[in-house]
């Protein structure tokens, strides 16, 4: 899942793409280093990020968009947004999927879009908004609550009828960087779920705190983590920089083959 934000203040410069032609351009690249899900995005969700009203949303995303699903119709898009209002324009112009950070807790009427339009839906763990999140990262054992949240919001969306669900434990959403790496050490407890689990490792303050680096540089931890996030049995990575994540799922995919313990 390649990251594109329509944002003046993503967390990350080389996400940010306002402009038409810069976008189209790098959807191309994406597509050409073998991108499967190209995500748009609209409003920051870093850290203090303020909300943006939904129209604001979708000034952002219009042009940006519509030229992405002209240009490339047969790629699979998501639009990553928490306002219902924004899903329902996205999803009528053609959008594929929603990926959703909120657990439709920002905007309980998103539950019944996805209902109503029977899409695939991206369901994350956070605690408060974007604004306040890191004042709500407080847990007594967050692999076991981020399931418990989880399981919670899937049993509702069951009732729904609607189980093409994907899980994302929201790394760097209401989690210090020690919550990140219990829980990427600990992504195989999701396995109980029973759906695919999304990674959103990609350049995150985690890596940089860690590595004492820039965002600009922290492509190799990326790629590092990620490749733990697959070993911890992740299917969908979530990520700036396609071409390295490719690499790194074609040596996972090529070590498996390897593996004596589905021998035995």
């Amino acid at each position: 899942m390649g990251i594109i934000n329509t944002t003046p203040d993503s967390f990350y410069k080389g996400s940010r793409f306002q402009f038409v032609e810069e976008t189209i351009k790098r959807v191309g690249e994406m597509i050409t280093e073998g991108v499967a899900v190209i995500d748009i995005g609209g409003m920051s969700s870093r850290p203090g990020a303020g909300k943006i009203t939904p129209q604001e949303e979708i000034e952002r995303l219009k042009p940006v968009l519509s030229a992405v699903r002209e240009t490339f119709p047969d790629q699979i898009i998501s639009v990553d947004t928490v306002w219902s209002a924004v899903a329902r324009w996205a999803l009528d112009l053609g959008v594929h999927m929603i990926n959703d950070i909120s657990g439709w807790q920002m905007d309980p009427l998103l539950l019944d879009v996805i209902a109503e339009y029977r899409v695939p839906y991206v369901l994350m763990h956070m605690k408060g908004t974007p604004e306040t999140m890191q004042l709500e990262a407080h847990y007594n054992d967050v692999v076991i609550e981020v399931v418990d949240f989880l399981i919670q919001k899937l049993g509702v969306l069951m009732e729904r009828d609607l189980y093409d669900i994907i899980v994302d434990p929201g790394f760097g959403f209401a989690k210090t960087s020690a919550h990140n790496f219990e829980l990427l050490q600990n992504l195989h407890a999701l396995q109980i779920l029973e759906k695919p689990v999304l990674a959103g490792l990609s350049r995150k303050s985690t890596i940089q705190n860690t590595l004492r680096v820039e965002a600009e540089d922290t492509l190799n931890g990326t790629t590092a983590m990620n490749m733990v996030a697959l070993q911890q049995g992740a299917k969908i990575l979530r990520v700036h920089d396609v071409k390295e994540a490719m690499e790194c799922i074609k040596l996972y995919n090529q070590l498996k083959r390897y593996d004596r313990t589905k021998w035995l």
